[in-house]
């Protein structure tokens, strides 16, 4: 898989002949609804011939595996696919072998350094019984690469059938499926969700949910609802005991903490809640895992950051999620969502006090559009990366990118007379967070929130990744 920039006067033709495929190919992939219609700066993911396949109207796995002349349970074990009838159009499938024509004088061991494979595995793979059984002209196959394996968890707000048929189609791609939220009252109960079809949907794609219990109530995170539990010994166990009877009901593997806005003074007894949880949920082979604010340093100052003790957090629980995001939030001026160096500025200090494998960083699956210039008060509205490239195109303006933020932008004037500044995500920007991710040896990523189509993503990711399943 390549990325593309649009230039100006490119056409999907062109960029179809350069890149030697075929032009379907790149508008299923990046879900092209008017494929006429390109804009300087736009980015599109080009899958690779012969290597990639994006699955089109009226296929199905058995055929697609003629096509690369390996099995249904070779080509599903390469992409993880669990059933052989979950796959969907627009999704690109990888090939499981290259192929290899032996010239005169080679071995099977040079081939395997020139693939990044072993010999053992091509002899496998070719159903060689000695090394020095191969001769020139002879076709083998070549097992891909290992890729890194990561953890990919997703938020998800949309509970419905809707949400239900986005986790069977994207479930492929998680490890984890964290459906928000279940709230805290202040005599250890919890509120109520109606989240069956999204946990159905994570079994059938071999996705294991995590229950996310926040301090959220009435459109906002409380702080008083925090420190009523965290300050009470006994409904810290109630509450325990209710989230345990869920999770066991539903089928949770394990629970996500995100408590917001925590009062300084609430932060040992945040960690001793911690504590007091992994005590009683361990046992019973459940994960314990938190969300925390995205801090540059350890007394960093703020409500949203006094609380979160990292190290605490690292050595409590089996992995954190780090919001890296929202540096461009909804009341705040233009921005980047996650500019990468913002993300690396926190990490920096993350990985000095939490184990790197226990670290995901948050990557949003969205953008926002404000109307400029920004006036203290007012906010922006939430677009989907698809969704921001229509308006460019709608508006005719070029998306320009920030090398330092790592993302892409742009400016429009609207049928009013609005002059807007719009900050979303794209293939490139996802693939510098996915470079951090290998870079610094992290756990993986957790993304806020699906709902939005970001298809580029997910072939980004597949093409970095291997995603682990538990």
């Amino acid at each position: 898989m390549e990325i593309h920039v649009v230039q100006s006067g490119d056409t999907l033709w062109q960029i179809a002949q350069n890149y030697g495929t075929d032009i379907n190919q790149i508008v299923l992939l990046n879900e092209l609804d008017t494929p006429d219609v390109l804009i300087p700066g736009q980015s599109l993911v080009i899958p690779e011939p012969g290597r990639e396949y994006v699955i089109q109207s009226g296929d199905n796995l058995w055929a697609i595996a003629q096509m690369f002349g390996v099995t249904i349970q070779e080509l599903a074990a390469a992409n993880n696919i669990t059933d052989p009838s979950l796959i969907y159009v627009g999704q690109m499938l990888t090939h499981p072998y290259f192929s290899h024509i032996v010239q005169a004088g080679e071995y099977i061991w040079g081939i395997a350094q020139q693939y990044g494979v072993s010999a053992e595995q091509i002899m496998a793979a070719n159903d060689i019984a000695q090394p020095g059984l191969i001769f020139p002209g002879q076709t083998l196959r070549i097992p891909i690469a290992a890729k890194p394996v990561t953890e990919v968890n997703a938020y998800t707000t949309q509970l419905s059938e809707e949400g239900r048929v986005e986790i069977l189609r994207l479930g492929r791609y998680l490890t984890y499926l964290s459906p928000f939220r279940y709230s805290i009252r202040e005599d250890g109960t919890l509120t109520q969700m109606q989240e069956r079809p999204v946990l159905e949907a994570a079994g059938a794609t071999n996705v294991a949910p995590l229950m996310v219990v926040t301090n959220f109530a009435q459109g906002e995170f409380n702080s008083d609802l925090a420190a009523a539990v965290f300050r009470n010994p006994e409904t810290q166990e109630r509450l325990i005991t209710n989230l345990l009877e869920v999770m066991r009901t539903k089928g949770y593997a394990g629970v996500n903490f995100d408590f917001e806005y925590v009062y300084p003074e609430d932060r040992e007894n945040y960690n001793a809640f911690l504590r007091r949880v992994v005590d009683r949920l361990h046992p019973e082979g459940f994960l314990v895992t938190t969300a925390l604010a995205p801090k540059e340093t350890a007394d960093q100052q703020g409500l949203l950051y006094e609380a979160h003790d990292y190290q605490a957090h690292g050595e409590i629980a089996d992995f954190v999620i780090l919001m890296t995001y929202e540096w461009g939030w909804a009341g705040g001026e233009p921005w980047a969502i996650a500019p990468i160096n913002e993300v690396i500025d926190v990490l920096d200090y993350a990985v000095t006090v939490i184990p790197r494998n226990k670290i995901m960083i948050g990557v949003p699956l969205y953008g926002r559009d404000w109307n400029i210039p920004w006036v203290e008060g007012t906010f922006a509205e939430t677009v989907g990366p698809k969704e921001a490239v229509q308006l460019a195109a709608r508006y005719g303006v070029q998306i320009q990118y920030h090398e330092t933020y790592q993302a892409p932008f742009f400016h429009y004037v609207d049928e009013s007379g609005q002059e807007h500044e719009v900050w979303f995500e794209d293939a490139r920007s996802v693939q510098a967070k996915y470079d951090t991710v290998k870079e610094y040896g992290l756990r993986g990523v957790s993304y806020w929130a699906l709902g939005s189509p970001f298809p580029q993503n997910w072939a980004v990711l597949q093409d970095d990744f291997r995603i682990s399943k538990l």
